[in-house]
């Protein structure tokens, strides 16, 4: 069983900065991809960023340049690095895990505001 924890949300000027964390709980050794999603009030639950077990990246095409998914496997953290902030960024940020073999982890969002 895992557990997936978020963490460093808030209200941010457009152009600025943040980043977000995600702390799972245990070890993870295994072949996983760690993926962000984000949902705003009244639209679907969109992929953000992704990352696997390998080191491979993939980013959707509207933070792309400006966001980076990256992670700490010491610490059993992912975080996504938010840079340029707009306020179509604004929306619920989700972790999601997938370890090979298993279903779906999720942690329980972290709110992100940019406005000014």
């Amino acid at each position: 069983q895992v557990q997936l924890v978020e963490s460093g949300g808030g209200l941010v000027q457009p152009g600025g900065s943040l980043r977000l964390s995600c702390a799972a709980s245990g070890t993870i050794m295994a072949i996983y991809t760690l993926k962000w999603y984000r949902q705003a009030p009244g639209k679907q639950r969109d992929l953000v960023a992704a990352i696997t077990s390998g080191g491979s990246t993939n980013y959707a095409d509207s933070v792309k340049g400006r966001f980076t998914i990256s992670r700490d496997n010491v610490k059993n953290t992912a975080y996504l690095q938010m840079n340029s902030v707009q306020p179509e960024d604004t929306a619920v940020y989700y972790c999601n895990l997938v370890l090979a073999g298993s279903f779906p982890y999720w942690g329980q969002g972290t709110q992100v505001t940019v406005s000014s």
